[in-house]
C-alpha cells in the first residue's frame, strides 16, 4: 500500500480513483496499519481504524459502514486497485441503483488466454441472462463439454479454439452495497460452498442475495506481485508524463 509510484504512495492513487467516481460521495480508506492510516491522513483523506481480527475486506467496510447514514450505498474498492477506471466504479453503483431487488453488484472482465481461464487464482462469474450473479468458482464454468471431448481437455480446447475463451467471465473485486445488506452479510455464518471455494461472496449467493455484475470499464491490476508493481508502475508514470 506504500510503495512509491510516480511521487507518491500506491494507496493514494487508488484514494484518486475512487475520487474521480462520479457516484463517489465520500472517501474513507479503512485499516488496521497505522503508517497507512497516518499516510491518508497527512494527505487530508478520511481514514478510520478499524479492528485486526477482521476475517476478510467485507468485515472491515461494515465495521465502518455501521457508523454510515441509513440507506447509503457503499463501494468496497481494495486499496491495491491504483489503476481501476472511475468508470468501472461508477458503472457498479448505477447498476444497484437501478435494480431495487439487487442488494449488490460487482464487476467483471473478459479473460485473454487459456492460462487466465485455467488459473484457479482468477474467479471465473457466472450470470443469467438479467445480469445477476449466479455462481462464482475457481473452476472455469461453464465447461464447454463438447469442445472438451472433441480435444481431449478443457485446456486443449482453449488453445484449439481460442474463441471459447470469451465464454468466460473473469470476476473482479469491487463490491457496491446497500448498507443494511452489508451489515447483514457480515452477521451471517459462512456457508459451505464458500468454504470449499474460499470465496466470500458465495455466502450472499448461497442465501439468495440478487448481485448485479457489469462488465468492467476498462483493465485493473491488483498489485500482489512485483511484476504487478512494476505494471501499474508503468502506466502510472506514463500518465503522469503526459499531464
Amino acid at each position: 500500500m506504500l510503495l512509491p509510484i510516480a511521487g507518491k504512495p500506491l494507496i493514494l492513487h487508488t484514494i484518486d480513483r475512487a475520487s474521480e467516481a462520479a457516484t463517489i460521495g465520500r472517501v474513507i480508506v479503512a485499516t488496521d496499519d497505522a503508517r497507512i492510516f497516518d499516510v491518508v491522513r497527512e494527505a487530508g483523506v478520511e481514514a478510520a481504524m478499524t479492528s485486526p481480527e477482521h476475517a476478510s475486506g467485507s468485515d472491515r467496510i461494515a465495521e465502518v459502514a455501521g457508523g454510515l447514514p441509513a440507506d447509503s450505498i457503499v463501494v468496497n474498492i481494495q486499496g491495491d486497485e491504483p489503476v481501476i477506471p472511475a468508470a468501472t466504479i461508477d458503472a457498479a453503483v448505477q447498476a444497484l441503483l437501478a435494480n431495487s431487488a439487487a442488494q449488490m453488484a460487482s464487476t467483471f472482465e473478459h479473460f485473454d488466454n487459456a492460462n487466465e481461464v485455467m488459473d484457479p487464482n482468477a474467479v471465473k462469474i457466472v450470470t443469467d441472462p438479467d445480469g445477476r450473479a449466479i455462481y462464482f468458482s475457481r473452476s472455469p464454468i461453464p465447461f464447454p463439454r463438447e469442445a472438451a471431448l472433441e480435444y481431449g481437455s478443457l485446456e486443449a480446447a482453449l488453445i484449439a479454439e481460442p474463441s471459447l475463451v470469451g465464454q468466460f467471465k473473469k470476476h473482479t473485486g469491487l463490491y457496491v452495497y446497500r448498507r443494511e445488506y452489508l451489515l447483514e452479510f457480515t452477521r451471517l455464518a459462512r456457508t459451505p460452498i464458500e468454504e470449499t471455494e474460499m470465496l466470500e461472496q458465495m455466502r450472499a449467493v448461497e442465501n439468495g442475495a440478487v448481485i448485479v455484475a457489469v462488465k468492467a470499464a476498462g483493465r485493473s491490476i491488483g498489485v500482489d506481485t512485483a511484476a504487478d508493481l512494476e505494471s501499474v508502475r508503468k502506466i502510472l508514470e506514463d500518465k503522469a508524463a503526459g499531464a
